[in-house]
């Protein structure tokens, strides 16, 4: 190889590894991240380390606050750390999250509804409200025909993602009951009001299913987790993911060092060739975040 075509091919090497670090999104996805042992008001102390702008997309998996909507000076503070008005940043809300009401506040400050679809850089989510019960049969029953139209229609777009925060998952082929991993397995959880087996796996799972064959990607990601992570692919290769915060419960310096350690997702997407990947990070490591 001569010199001239050795230094031609490094600089063609160089402009597409350069266009492909430019082309690269990335996005957080943190679950469960309130601060143990505050009033309801804070998130886990390591998230102040984070460079959050640097994400195109923060994905959280509920119970961001342990009390987040009984004040809205807390959901302010939300939104002021995570800037809920984008639309890359995205909330599957908990029971913590929840349980005071005052739901309106959210809607308020986003200008989106508790549950909703959207579609960014050729990836369509489902953000859920699995809070939701027929209690409430309106926007059950809403929450259910969003699903089933995104589903029946998805058409240009190389990934669906659906956030949630309950485990809702039981009986998926392939999968462990969420109770070996998530802090909540909702057997019974309904998705509407017309029927009493509107349960994941009867509705919503064959659904998925069809969307797969059709030659998308689909993502379920759950929050209600602690220091424990999930990546299995079902038997009909639907991606089933998820993680969450907990290592601020343990305030004593040798209990957290015997504690398991807590995860996040970093997401990589390279939208111009429909690739996403991801990896689950150990967030002490990723955070830098030094005890007292």
């Amino acid at each position: 190889m001569t010199k001239g075509i050795f230094i031609f091919l490094f600089i063609i090497t160089f402009f597409i590894n350069t266009s492909a670090q430019k082309d690269t999104l990335s996005y957080l996805f943190m679950g469960h991240t309130y601060q143990y042992y505050t009033p309801g008001y804070k998130v886990d102390l390591r998230i102040q380390n984070i460079d959050l702008e640097s994400y195109d997309g923060i994905w959280l998996g509920g119970d961001v606050c342990s009390e987040s909507m009984m004040s809205y000076s807390t959901l302010a503070y939300i939104d002021s750390i995570f800037d809920l008005k984008k639309q890359t940043t995205m909330w599957a809300l908990g029971n913590h999250d929840t349980r005071n009401g005052n739901w309106v506040w959210l809607e308020e400050i986003t200008g989106k509804k508790t549950y909703y679809t959207t579609q960014n850089k050729g990836i369509t989510y489902i953000v859920l409200n699995t809070n939701l019960t027929p209690y409430d049969c309106e926007q059950l029953n809403d929450q259910y025909k969003i699903i089933v139209d995104v589903c029946d229609s998805i058409k240009n777009s190389s990934h669906l993602v659906l956030l949630m925060h309950h485990g809702i998952w039981a009986g998926v082929p392939g999968l462990p009951p969420p109770s070996t991993y998530a802090q909540s397995n909702l057997v019974y959880y309904n998705f509407n009001c017309y029927s009493e087996g509107s349960t994941f796996v009867n509705e919503i799972y064959p659904r998925l299913v069809e969307v797969k064959n059709r030659g998308i990607e689909v993502l379920c990601i759950l929050g209600d987790m602690g220091a424990k992570k999930i990546d299995i692919e079902s038997d009909d290769g639907i991606h089933f993911l998820g993680t969450g915060l907990s290592r601020s419960y343990y305030t004593d310096p040798e209990e957290r060092k015997k504690a398991a350690p807590d995860w996040a997702i970093v997401f990589k997407h390279v939208p111009t060739n429909s690739w996403l990947e991801w990896e689950f990070v150990d967030f002490d490591e990723f955070t830098g975040y030094t005890y007292e």
